[in-house]
């Protein structure tokens, strides 16, 4: 047994404390500044309905097939689908984010 033992665990202690402090104030902080401001929080839920949305289709598209050597290690239809439905996603937002950074620097270059 270590003789700092108790160190340690208030260490951990203090820690999790700490963490869970700083959790929910990066919850709390942004949630009374979007009721403060409705338009903004508005357009944040228009943004996460956008994301649902894209997931959604990701999910429709993806496929469940699970092979012999995936199955042996746990793997199961519902997690290759949704592993595959990230996958998609990320996909999606890779490039529609490369598509929005070329139309913004033509329209600025035009401009």
């Amino acid at each position: 047994m270590l003789e700092n033992d108790g160190l340690i665990s208030a260490g951990l202690w203090a820690f999790y404390i700490l963490l869970i402090g700083g959790i929910l104030l990066a919850v709390v902080f942004p949630l009374l500044h979007a009721f403060k401001t409705p338009d903004v929080f508005k357009k944040s839920l228009i943004g996460v309905g956008a994301l649902v949305v894209v997931f959604g289709i990701s999910w429709a598209i993806s496929g469940s097939e699970v092979s012999a050597q995936q199955a042996a290690q746990g793997i199961t239809e519902n997690s290759s689908r949704l592993i595959g439905a990230g996958l998609t996603m990320f996909y999606f937002a890779l490039f529609g984010s490369i598509i929005g950074i070329i139309y913004a620097e033509i329209s600025k270059a035009l401009k």
